[in-house]
Order: C-alpha cells, then sequence, then structure tokens
C-alpha cells in the first residue's frame, strides 16, 4: 500500500507540474506576443506622429484658408486705411487702427505657410475688387461697395464704413469657422481660433457703435 500510494502520488505531481509548464509556455507565449504587439503600436505612432507635428502637416482646406484669407484681410485692410484718412469719429478711427494692426502680420504669416508649403501667394489687387472675387467669399465687398465707401466722408462714411465692416467681419469668422473644422495645420487652425474670437467681438463693438445693441 505504501508503494502504491507513493506511486499514485509522484504521478499526481508529474501530471501537476506538466500542465504548469504548459500554462507558462502558453503565458510566456502569449505575454510575448502582446509585448512584440505594443511595440510596434508604439513604434509605429509615437515616432511618426511626432515626425509629422514637426513636419507640418496641411491639407488642401488649409491652403483655401489661407488663399481666401489674405485676400479678406487686405480689403479689410483698404477699409481701415480709407477710415483713417476720412472718418469722423475718433473711434472709428481707433477701430480702424486696431483693425489694420491686426490683420497686416496675419497676412503675412499666412502668407509665410504658403510659401512654404510650394504654394503662390495671392497677387495685390489693383484698385477696387472685383464682383466675382467679392461673391467668391463671405462678406468681401464689391468693387461698387469700395467706390462708394472710398467717396464718403464724415458721418456718412462711419456709418458706411462700420455697417460693411461687420459684414466683412462676419464673412471672416464664417471662414475661419470652416477652417477650424476641416483644416489639419495647427498654426492655421489657431489662427482661425484668434480670428473668430477677435472678431466677434469687433462685431459686438461696432453694432453698439451703430446703435443696433
Amino acid at each position: 500500500m505504501t508503494a502504491q500510494r507513493a506511486l499514485v502520488r509522484r504521478t499526481a505531481l508529474s501530471v501537476t507540474a506538466g500542465a504548469a509548464a504548459l500554462v507558462l509556455a502558453a503565458c510566456g507565449s502569449d505575454s510575448g506576443s502582446g509585448g512584440h504587439d505594443m511595440g510596434s503600436m508604439e513604434s509605429d505612432s509615437s515616432p511618426t506622429a511626432t515626425a509629422s507635428a514637426k513636419a507640418g502637416d496641411h491639407n488642401d482646406a488649409d491652403v483655401d484658408f489661407s488663399k481666401e484669407m489674405i485676400q479678406h484681410h487686405r480689403q479689410a485692410v483698404d477699409m481701415a486705411e480709407l477710415a483713417a484718412d476720412r472718418a469722423s469719429s475718433q473711434e472709428v478711427k481707433d477701430l480702424a487702427t486696431k483693425v489694420k494692426g491686426a490683420q497686416d502680420p496675419e497676412i503675412k504669416t499666412m502668407s509665410g505657410w504658403l510659401t512654404s508649403w510650394g504654394e503662390d501667394v495671392p497677387e495685390e489687387m489693383s484698385g477696387s475688387v472685383d464682383h466675382d472675387m467679392s461673391s467668391a467669399m463671405p462678406g468681401m465687398m464689391s468693387g461698387k461697395d469700395m467706390d462708394k465707401l472710398a467717396k464718403a466722408s464724415g458721418a456718412e462714411f462711419d456709418t458706411m464704413f462700420l455697417t460693411m465692416m461687420v459684414e466683412h467681419h462676419e464673412g471672416a469668422v464664417e471662414m475661419a469657422e470652416t477652417e477650424k473644422a476641416d483644416g489639419k495645420y495647427g498654426p492655421a487652425t489657431k489662427l482661425a481660433d484668434d480670428v473668430v474670437t477677435a472678431q466677434t467681438a469687433e462685431i459686438k463693438q461696432m453694432n453698439k457703435m451703430l446703435g443696433k445693441s
């Protein structure tokens, strides 16, 4: 009985040890596979993501936004320069100075992006903006609008300038919202966010100056 019991015990231990070895082997295989997968995921995502961020990835929406907003800003600057000469209200003159001061540097920034992307920077237009360009972008004034503004003066100019600039800013905000939704280039979407914030505040200020709020 003693010998038989010892044999049964040794057999049981042998089976247990074998099962444990199989379990450990399976775990080791799974762990190795999992570790490899995680390593692959990290090597696939982290370095690539970092490289892409450094490269400054952009898409067609970023290019369109930059090209169109450059033209849009240029017209706003033209309007602001008219205000410096023809406005009667110091408040309107101050607002015009603020608009020009903000949008001139943004034009240079966006021009730099386009150049770095191998894209053409839109040429400056001589004279009035044509109707096709004005209809292509929200808030753009037509050639007739700009001619009319250039001929106005005093209080009439102030009202006309503020009314037109509100519409112009609303168009810029619309364009910026599109860039925020569709753009890929971080600095461009950030600039778009800045445009929305700054120009929404100026729209409220101008409406107040017009007695609409």
